[in-house]
């Protein structure tokens, strides 16, 4: 097998995906998964015994992807992956994929509470995600572009701010706000109110809409409606913050 080609745990959990996005997760089955892999469920249920030990390894998946995505952009500079961080939590109402897996996300957090394989993953992804912003934050005042601040408590307050939009955004159909995606104007508001008043006079960001149109270009997409975006959103639907 070419080294391009997927392998068969990568098939599965595009099936996870799509399978998630066409059915949610309250109605998914591993009849729908095995449909949407081309895998026989027997496959499915060789190389995982229930539906909770796949979901889990999906969640594991998705993580791991995110966690690739920040190491593959650790050298930029961090006024440039600060406005990435938050162009990864924006997404058009056309995006119809995306939002079906974000609903499908939302599901699946909600049993966190009641299942502690589904919550420790849940943990590792909410911690990953703000010890990534503390992290941007951190190198920005270490290489002078943002003043002296509370890194844990400003990265908190950005990752509650950007996730709550999304949030918002596909649970009460708020899809448009001031004109734009209500997910982009809070994007564009966290900007501007929790990162540029940190900024250092000799430091600058980069547009919003400039990083939003370079992540699509990146991967493919048509703007990413998760549209060529390879499942993950283009930006990756699936690797952009995905477990939160």
């Amino acid at each position: 097998m070419g080294d391009d080609e997927p392998s068969a745990a990568d098939e599965i959990m595009e099936g996870v995906y799509q399978a998630l996005c066409e059915h949610g997760y309250a109605g998914l089955t591993m009849q729908d998964i095995a449909d949407e892999c081309s895998k026989s469920k027997s496959l499915l249920h060789y190389h995982y015994d229930t539906k909770e030990d796949l979901l889990v390894a999906f969640l594991d998946h998705i993580i791991s992807d995110f966690e690739t995505k920040v190491e593959e952009s650790a050298d930029k500079p961090a006024t440039e992956r600060v406005v990435e961080f938050a162009a990864w939590f924006v997404f058009e109402p056309e995006e119809v994929e995306r939002e079906s897996f974000h609903i499908a996300l939302l599901e699946l957090r909600s049993q966190g509470p009641f299942n502690d394989r589904i919550r420790e993953q849940l943990e590792r992804s909410d911690e990953h995600l703000r010890g990534t912003a503390a992290d941007i934050i951190r190198d920005g005042i270490d290489s002078g572009h943002f003043e002296p601040i509370d890194v844990d408590e400003t990265a908190a307050l950005l990752v509650a701010m950007l996730d709550g939009a999304r949030t918002r955004q596909i649970t009460l159909g708020r899809d448009v706000l001031d004109g734009d995606a209500y997910t982009h104007t809070v994007a564009h508001a966290a900007i501007e109110r929790v990162i540029e008043p940190i900024l250092t006079p000799e430091a600058t960001l980069p547009e919003l809409a400039t990083v939003l149109e370079s992540l699509s270009d990146e991967h493919g997409t048509d703007d990413d409606g998760t549209s060529g975006e390879n499942g993950e959103d283009g930006r990756s639907a699936r690797t952009e913050t995905e477990a939160e």
